[in-house]
């Protein structure tokens, strides 16, 4: 079997080699003549009030705007005027947005990247002349800014917060801005006479229109290439090299008391320092340093109830991890979309696996005192540009051996729950051509030292992942482009600790019925590949996507990384057609038909489907779309989580939502799906969400949903039983599942000005689950359940817990579980006042509360789990962030 998936890795390899090197050569060709843009040297200073008085902005200006929406092409309805100028020490753009009614200016404050219904104008910068990567600074009349990297040419992220100021200003013939961009924000090659690409971008609220300066159709690709040149820059450096912002955090964390717990008394007072260190290396290189990282302004996560062995995917929140990311994106170069019908990219770096809760376990404790988190001792980012024009990020982390306080009867003792770690990874990716080759490679690693054989068996000693990607375009224009990658991963640990590993919810190499891998409980490593290839056609009214990828089943990349599942074939195929002409009923719509295949390495058909969708704006800039998923009957290799196949049963679902004009003061949103399979699932749900802009600067946003799902065969336990031959000795039970689920998130943004503000955050969410009709899998690879009921009795004890006779006075053994049954209500909140009171130094006051409470699992009564939730004893957390920037 090794033999077969190297080869077959082989074969992608050379696959790849030759569709970036053989192909490559197809995508030579002319491009149309970009627009020029002359940067004017200042001679005075300027003065960053909106008031566009200076001598430098009495030049001849910029114009030609074109519209991209809402009438693809047209002239804009308003006149827009830009100039740009510089210094040694920073850039500066001026603007002034001609209005024939500047009464009716959208002014809209909102907080740092708080994208608010409001006029806009937007400036990007593609200082590495690359044509693929490059930043993006937007301004509001209300002075409110967001700011974002750009990359893959179309794509942003608004993660990154740079040091930049602005002013702008509403007069009798409509708003002006001024903006200043210090060279220290951007990262440019060395030398003495510059070219950078350079857009302009306007917002015109009220009449959701938008108009660019470097204008790119809808039914073509591309932003960041298509930008206009900026010529005149010369005698420019880096500047300010040097950064440094301390951080000093106060806490106090009032909770409820459980009686005889040692180690909780109701509260606790704490605090902690550190430091985030930027210096740039060269004008294309920084380098960021953190020491005990904040996690103080942190928004709570969302409270989720996952009945499912998989693990959930939480976004990272930490400004030294969030700054750059995308950076380290791998395997989507090249093609702006990459669908994934039944399929999810393995991701190489997850940085929450940095700092994240202490895993390590005991074999019996009455009361345990863990960390909420793995103190980071230190973590460094490298990240810019090496060896002429490749891109380079390296992260390495050190993270403190962490040990718990724990109580077992009279005696307390501490115990390791945490090994000593390393976390490291580097990304180096180069674009070929002006970004119409790419090719890039990512390598990640864990290392870690645990003390105690109970740590030795439970953490990996040692992981590594590698892989490789890159795209090429096929023709000269860009339509067609092809991208690929190929990775793999080796583990390395104890013969137990890998054996866990083999038998964990990616893996399941204990799967009886699956001949093509074997469990080896000896071995004390574990390898994997994977790979993927996609084709797509990005230009034009029909567009086309296609791809076809596999993970063996020994790849694994959680140690650093994330992934869904091994084990896996797929492919779909996609179809589709966008129209930009306005009609009677609609200004754009689009839809798209699909098809998708899944297998695993034993040739099972685990998943295929057909997928129809179709969405739209309407005249009135109302938004619609509806989707519809057939899936016919094919295997299941999860559900028995390690036992033999099941057959998944032949079904379909539906969806439709609709949103109103996002442009007005109220905007509401209503989705609603459907589904059912011929075995008995079925699932409806219905959300809604409301936006009230109360004021310019006050927004309510509330948004609740409500999902119903009955699973006639949700997974209970797996039991052993020599008897069950035609199981493999093994019970596989199960039980219908009906389950209801309400919830509910309030959010408030009060925007003082556009550096202080208010925000606050209510999260209810009830999940109530009753369990009934146990069963059994009676053959594998089949649909067929047999009622634990009809031949032998299922009881339920005083004390929560199932008794099971399969067979009455037969001679099988009898088990026992726990009553599956839950009640979930969770309250959570934060607010959270924050103001920068200088660019990059804010003080933060943060106030949390969690409630939780399990009373009446099964039996869902509104009033009742309301009160419930509301009353539940809560945790209050209250912290005082300050953190200053010092530049050098």
């Amino acid at each position: 079997m090794q033999f077969r998936q190297k080869m077959a890795a082989g074969r992608l390899v050379l696959v790849l080699l030759y569709l970036w090197v053989g192909l490559g050569s197809l995508a030579a060709g002319p491009v149309p003549a970009p627009k020029v843009v002359q940067a004017i040297p200042v001679e005075s200073a300027i003065q960053m009030d909106g008031v566009l008085g200076e001598l430098v902005w009495k030049t001849r200006p910029y114009t030609g705007f074109i519209q991209s929406e809402p009438r693809d092409g047209a002239k804009p309805s308003e006149k827009t005027e830009v100039w740009v100028a510089f210094d040694e020490d920073a850039l500066y753009i001026a603007a002034r947005m001609h209005d024939s009614r500047p009464a009716d200016i959208a002014k809209v404050v909102g907080r740092r990247d708080d994208w608010v219904a409001s006029d806009w104008f937007i400036v990007g910068i593609d200082s590495y002349f690359d044509h693929r990567s490059g930043l993006e600074f937007a301004v509001n009349p209300a002075g409110s800014v967001v700011d974002w990297t750009l990359y893959n040419d179309e794509w942003r992220d608004s993660t990154w917060d740079g040091i930049w100021t602005t002013a702008a200003r509403i007069d009798e013939t409509g708003w002006t801005v001024e903006i200043r961009i210090p060279y220290s924000q951007l990262r440019f090659k060395p030398g003495e006479i510059h070219t950078w690409g350079v857009n302009f971008r306007r917002v015109i609220n009220r009449r959701n229109e938008t108009c660019c300066f470097a204008y790119v159709p809808k039914n073509e690709s591309g932003y960041v290439s298509r930008f206009a040149h900026l010529v005149g820059l010369r005698g420019i450096t880096s500047g300010k090299r040097f950064a440094i912002t301390p951080y000093s955090v106060g806490s106090a964390n009032f909770s409820q008391t459980d009686e005889g717990n040692p180690f909780q008394d109701g509260h606790s007072l704490g605090g902690s320092a550190g430091m985030d260190m930027r210096m740039r290396i060269k004008n294309d290189m920084m380098l960021n340093v953190t020491v005990n990282p904040d996690f103080g302004q942190v928004e709570v996560d969302p409270a989720v109830l996952n009945l499912g062995a998989n693990e959930i995917y939480l976004q990272e929140r930490r400004p030294f991890f969030v700054e750059g990311c995308n950076l380290f994106r791998f395997g989507y170069g090249g093609a702006t979309n990459h669908w994934g019908f039944n399929w999810g990219s393995p991701s190489f770096f997850y940085s929450r696996r940095i700092g994240g809760e202490p895993r390590g376990t005991f074999d019996s404790a009455d009361y345990v005192s863990a960390p909420d988190g793995t103190t980071i001792l230190g973590a460094a980012k490298m990240t810019g540009k090496v060896m002429g024009n490749w891109n380079l990020g390296v992260v390495s982390a050190l993270t403190q051996r962490e040990y718990a306080r724990v109580s077992a009867g009279e005696e307390v003792s501490s115990q390791e729950v945490e090994p000593f770690a390393w976390y490291g990874v580097a990304r180096i990716q180069r674009e070929l051509n002006e970004g119409r080759q790419g090719v890039g490679f990512i390598l990640s690693s864990v290392a870690r030292n645990p003390l105690s054989e109970a740590m030795k068996s439970q953490f990996n000693r040692n992981s590594v992942g590698f892989g490789m990607d890159g795209w090429t375009f096929l023709d000269r224009n860009k339509v067609w482009v092809i991208s690929g990658w190929l990775g793999s991963t080796v583990f390395n640990g104890n013969a137990v600790a890998m054996a866990e590993r083999q038998q964990s919810y990616l893996h399941y190499f204990q799967r009886p019925d699956a001949r093509y891998m074997n469990f080896d409980p000896e071995s004390t490593n574990m390898r994997g590949w994977a790979g993927r290839l996609l084709l797509n056609k990005q230009k034009g009214n029909w567009f086309v996507n296609a791809s076809l990828g596999a993970i063996s089943p020994g790849f694994d990349t959680t140690e650093m990384g994330f992934q869904w599942r091994a084990d896996l074939i797929n492919s779909h195929f996609v179809l589709g057609y966008r129209n930009f002409t306005e009609g009677s009923v609609f200004r754009n719509w689009a839809a798209f038909v699909a098809t998708w295949r899944s297998y695993n390495f034993g040739g099972d058909r685990i998943g295929s489907g057909y997928f129809f969708t179709a969405s739209g704006q309407l005249k009135n800039y109302w938004s619609l779309n509806t989707s519809i998923f057939v899936t016919p009957e094919c295997m299941d290799d999860r559900r028995t989580r390690g036992g033999p196949l099941t057959r998944e049963a032949p079904g379909f679902s539906a969806s439709i939502g609709l949103r109103t004009n996002t442009g007005k003061r109220f905007v509401f949103g209503v989705d609603s799906s459907i589904s059912e399979d011929s075995l008995g699932a079925k699932s409806w749900s219905f959300g809604n969400s409301l936006s009230w802009k109360l004021r310019p600067n006050l927004m309510v946003s509330v948004g609740t949903g409500f999902r119903r799902w009955r699973n006639p065969v949700q997974w209970v336990g797996a039991f052993e039983d020599p008897l069950m031959s035609a199981t493999y000795g093994n019970r596989y039970v199960f039980a219908g599942l009906d389950q209801r689920t309400i919830s509910a998130e309030f959010r408030v943004n009060w925007s003082f000005t556009p550096k202080m503000s208010l925000q606050l955050y209510l999260q209810p969410y009830i999940s109530v689950g009753g369990y009934s009709v146990f069963k059994q899998l009676e053959r594998p690879g089949t649909m067929d359940y047999s009622n634990l009921m009809d031949s032998g009795s299922v009881t339920l004890n005083g004390e929560g817990v199932y008794a099971v006779d399969p067979d009455g006075v037969g001679p099988a053994a009898g088990f026992s579980f726990d009553n599956p049954d839950f009640n979930f209500k969770s309250l959570r909140g934060t607010m959270v006042f924050r103001w920068e009171y200088r660019p990059g130094s804010a003080v933060f006051l943060v106030w949390t509360q969690r409630r939780r409470d399990d009373a009446n699992p099964g039996d869902l009564s509104m009033g009742r789990d309301l009160s419930d939730m509301f009353m539940a004893k809560g945790d209050n957390i209250f912290m005082v962030k300050f953190s200053h920037r010092f530049e050098i």
